[in-house]
């Protein structure tokens, strides 16, 4: 038997057993001994979130743990996983696709508030206007526009940076079709071009780049590989300022492409968000096609989808349409409208791999889906199956421990709750625009997510929208509900930034030799920064230890040493706990961060019983017992 101690607030010890090597260990014993108290337990109490009885089903236990040939370790997914279908977006309500309506009715409002200044982005309006767009299974549950598409004329001096007004009948209000520069998702453009080259055998992903484009192998570049230029680990410069640095298109793309590497980089080992990358991947693309690259996005992208808003260079009798960006005295370009707002697609006549593409929430939509289906939307084929798979796998899972913010898929991000709040997964996939632009795709809900603003309108300094991105983002995840496993209610911890949130069970007399707990546990965390602790107290409360857990869900186990975070499969997971003689409370700490949450986190079917009896019935007699601070009754 695996015995050890573990320090205690205060300097006290405890002794610990590992489950499947105490008394768990003695398999059917402990199960009848469960069930015995459960039949000899005193009838439920009305109080409290729930009055159901019973022992749910749990992991399967040996006499020396849980049974062995079954996976170990915590829920994982890879696009493996994924399941994609063939649908045709529509209009529909909330409910047929199994969403609350509720929290699909806070997305215009939540988008409405960040119009003003707000506590979370105090100085400035978010953004001047937005327009968002939600849809699961193929039907489209929102679709609303908030705000000024063009507001303001001029920016005022430092520090104040106060927004000059356009005249009230020169302001455009937001519209659900306004385009939008999308700024960096144009890179998803580039990158769905160049997967259609691998798909075709002319362009290799481990091929050095240098195979398509020599002069690239300036700065002692030869190494790099296309696939490096997908996954921002070729070691490049994040940015250069090719726009006022060289004269014409010509010498800032020769610039482009001699770059050196970043001081102390090398191929494939550092992640660094690079811009230049993307921008020699739109060149190498037209070299190999022998096409330039918005005709190459129109005739392989754009067209066959029939996304007929979505663009570079938009013609000008579109301007009335079009979301105007920031106020750029220093190019001598006033306020931009009409024209792409990043300075060196601007400089690059407007088509960079980097940058460019103009569009509508309604045709990101289509190219959502698309992704959703596995490559094809309405019969055109853009992609295989197989390479839309290859492209939501974490290429930089090497560079995490070094590079926490590196896990990215083949020109997609992954996992990014910054943006993606509850949405997050590690399938789940999109990208953000400096402009305000995102986009959010769940494939294992089959969801996403398109929020389009114009937050650069009329100052980049005036801050990120990143606070509405997530809050939107939480809307849409709480959109699909998380069931209490017997019905009734389960514990939620709340919904909070930078908060420690407990949940304590004080058991009915001090714990004897051979007590368990055993409960429901559904959690879905940021990973590392959002962390549930799972503790027991000897004192009365007065200090407190982590406690080993086992737990079981979808036929894996695995055992934590008392924390919980990251991704949980979405799914409820059976938990037991050997807590040590004279325990007389065990809580549940859920601890945030100061910004981004997954899912969350929730608690079920509490149960504590041991060789002396019944000490703890959540279902039951002890229901109004729960001490909660931060943590709510909840049923969905």
């Amino acid at each position: 038997m695996l015995v050890g101690t573990v320090g205690m607030e205060g300097g006290a010890t405890m002794r610990r057993r590992r489950i499947g090597s105490g008394v768990i260990g003695g398999g059917a014993g402990i199960l009848a001994l469960l069930m015995a108290a459960l039949a000899a337990a005193p009838p439920p109490a009305t109080a409290g979130p729930k009055v159901e009885q019973g022992l749910p089903a749990g992991p399967e236990l040996g006499r020396h743990g849980p049974v062995t040939g079954r996976p170990s370790g915590p829920p994982s997914v890879s696009p493996a996983d994924i399941r994609f279908a063939h649908r045709t977006l529509r209009a529909g309500d909330a409910s047929e696709v199994g969403l609350l309506p509720g929290y699909v009715d806070r997305l215009r409002a939540d988008a409405e508030a960040y119009l003003v200044p707000t506590p979370d982005h105090p100085t400035y309006p978010t953004y001047a206007g937005a327009v968002l767009l939600a849809a699961k299974d193929g039907v489209v549950v929102a679709h609303e526009a908030v705000g000024d598409a063009v507001r303001y004329a001029s920016v005022g001096p430092a520090p104040d940076r106060t927004g000059v007004e356009l005249p009230a009948d020169e302001q455009l209000p937001m519209r659900p079709d306004t385009i939008f520069d999308l700024a960096s998702i144009s890179k998803l453009f580039t990158t769905v071009v160049a997967m259609q080259l691998v798909e075709r055998g002319l362009v290799g992903l481990d091929t050095p780049v240098v195979r398509y484009l020599p002069e690239f192998a300036a700065g002692g570049k030869e190494a790099v590989t296309v696939r490096m230029l997908l996954t921002h680990t070729a070691g490049l410069p994040a940015f250069a300022p090719l726009w006022s640095a060289h004269p014409t298109p010509e010498a800032r793309i020769a610039a482009a492409l001699a770059t050196p590497f970043a001081a102390g980089a090398s191929p494939g080992n550092q992640y660094v968000y690079s811009d230049l990358g993307l921008i020699a991947l739109g060149v190498l693309v037209e070299r190999v096609t022998g096409r330039p690259l918005d005709e190459l996005v129109a005739s392989r992208v754009t067209g066959p989808l029939r996304m007929r808003d979505t663009g570079y260079r938009p013609s000008p009798a579109l301007r009335h349409r079009i979301a105007a960006t920031e106020y750029q005295p220093y190019a001598g370009r006033g306020m931009v409208w009409g024209e792409v707002h990043d300075e060196n697609a601007w400089a690059l006549n407007g088509v960079a791999g980097h940058a460019g593409l103009f569009s509508t929430a309604a045709d990101l939509a289509i190219f959502c889906q698309m992704l959703l289906n596995g490559g094809e939307y309405r019969g055109a084929r853009i992609l295989r199956e197989s390479t839309v798979r290859s492209m939501l796998v974490n290429h930089n899972a090497d560079l995490e421990s070094g590079y926490p913010e590196s896990d990215r898929g083949l020109g997609v991000e992954l996992h990014k709750h910054w943006y993606m709040g509850g949405l997050a997964s590690p399938v789940t996939f999109g990208h953000t625009g400096f402009t305000g632009t995102s986009i959010v795709v769940d494939p294992l809900a089959h969801t996403f997510l398109i929020l389009l603003s114009n937050r650069v309108h009329p100052d980049r300094n005036w801050g990120s929208n990143n606070v509405a991105r997530r809050a939107l983002a939480q809307d849409l995840a709480y959109a699909t509900p998380v069931r209490p496993v017997g019905g009734g209610t389960a514990w939620r911890a709340d919904d909070r930034d930078g908060a420690s949130v407990t949940l304590t069970a004080p058991l009915r007399r001090p714990a004897g030799r051979a007590t368990v707990a055993s409960f429901e546990l559904w959690y879905d965390t940021e990973p590392r920064y959002d962390v549930l602790r799972v503790e027991v107290s000897v004192d009365g409360g007065g200090t407190w230890a982590p406690v080993e857990v086992s737990l079981a869900a979808a036929g894996r186990g695995w055992v934590s040493d008392g924390t919980v975070t990251g991704y949980g499969g979405r799914r409820w997971s059976r938990a037991l706990a050997e807590l040590p003689a004279g325990t007389t409370h065990l809580r549940w700490v859920y601890s945030t961060d100061s910004s981004s949450r997954g899912r969350g986190v929730y608690l079920d079917r509490l149960l504590v019983v041991g060789l002396g009896g019944l000490f703890f019935h959540g279902e039951g007699a002890d229901a109004a017992r729960f001490v909660a601070a931060g943590w709510s009754p909840s049923n969905r």
